[in-house]
């Protein structure tokens, strides 16, 4: 449970297309900015760094190609040094930092998110389990290592990309590990408009106010926008320009009883979104409905939760090579059900308890 009232921020804008150094600037001057207006956390919508490649949805894969060199080079490393000039930020304004990026880790890209706490600590790194659809032509996935949350000392905060808010067990996974304050990134809503309703904005962010009134947190919702920067890169025919329209930023702030707890922007203009999240409201949902704790029947379903860290290679010990830049996890031992009954934690060896 929150131990305190905390200032939070959703930050809507766009990017520097495909530019790391020059994102990275933009992403340092939002922080100070956050900070200057009391925030203390502040959270980037899904692959900010260098911004989402929406030439995926607009052209077939080979066409896509094209693309592949100028993104790869400018993805970030985890534990490379524009993370480690954001971690630096962080430090100096005393605020987190909720982060979403492309990671290039060797040959292979993933959509990663990292929490850096107000030290410049990385206490939270992650990447999306399963890309969507066309994602998967970019993006490799991750584990259940990347179901976890970061205790921030006055809050467990967490992390989810996109549509991962529409993956029931992983969302259950999540409020079993007692998140207070969950970063939902996202990217624009003006992907085929009128013609795929469920990637729209109505949709979309109905998602992340369910995950705040189903797990009972506050749910930070960043948001990136549509840009004439991006139509130059992205649309060369009149078609694309249709598949992909301007504007589509719809950043929320929602409290754990599914209260809206800032004025959105206008779906055009970047900015930043402030709210209040008090302990009293949590309580309060949490006294209704805790679905991992009270409001669960463990009798009935539960859930089995492996969260160790898979490697495509190990030696005779059973060790993989260690992702860049994660925060190391204690090992998860097999336990029963747990003090509410309702998760079932599966060892790093994968023994399923009897």
């Amino acid at each position: 449970m929150l131990s305190r009232p905390v200032t939070v921020a959703a930050v809507q804008a766009e990017p520097v297309w495909f530019d790391m150094e020059a994102t990275t600037d933009k992403i340092v001057d939002i922080i100070a900015e956050s900070a200057g207006n009391g925030a203390e956390i502040v959270a980037f919508p899904e692959t900010f760094l260098p911004g989402y490649p929406w030439q995926i949805w607009l052209d077939s894969p080979a066409a896509s190609m094209a693309f592949v060199p100028r993104y790869t080079l400018n993805s970030p490393a985890a534990d490379g040094p524009e993370l480690a000039r954001i971690a630096q930020a962080a430090r100096g304004h005393e605020i987190a930092v909720g982060l979403g990026y492309s990671e290039r880790d060797r040959g292979s890209l993933y959509m990663g998110q990292a929490i850096i706490d107000a030290r410049g600590e990385r206490v939270l790194t992650r990447r999306k389990l399963k890309p969507t659809h066309v994602e998967r032509t970019v993006f490799g996935e991750g584990d259940g290592s990347d179901l976890t949350v970061a205790d921030l000392g006055y809050a467990m905060v967490g992390a989810l990309c996109c549509w991962e808010h529409l993956q029931p067990l992983s969302k259950y996974a999540m409020y079993s590990l007692g998140e207070d304050i969950h970063v939902a990134s996202w990217p624009a809503f003006s992907l085929y408009v009128g013609q795929a309703h469920a990637l729209g904005a109505e949709v979309n962010t109905s998602a992340s106010r369910i995950y705040a009134v189903e797990g009972q947190s506050f749910v930070v919702a960043p948001c990136t926008v549509i840009g004439p920067s991006a139509r130059a890169i992205f649309c060369d025919t009149p078609a694309k320009e249709e598949m992909l329209g301007l504007g589509g930023g719809c950043a929320r702030i929602f409290g754990p009883d599914g209260s809206s707890l800032a004025a959105p922007l206008a779906e055009d203009a970047e900015g930043i979104l402030y709210a209040v999240c008090e302990p009293a409201l949590q309580m309060v949902a949490k006294s209704v409905a805790d679905p991992t704790g009270h409001y669960s029947r463990p009798d009935v379903t539960r859930l089995l939760l492996d969260r160790g860290q898979r490697s495509a290679a190990v030696d005779a010990q059973g060790r993989g090579r260690p992702r860049p830049g994660t925060v190391p996890a204690a090992d998860v031992e097999a336990v029963g059900a747990g003090p509410a009954g309702s998760v079932e934690l599966v060892g790093l060896a994968g023994e399923v308890p009897a």
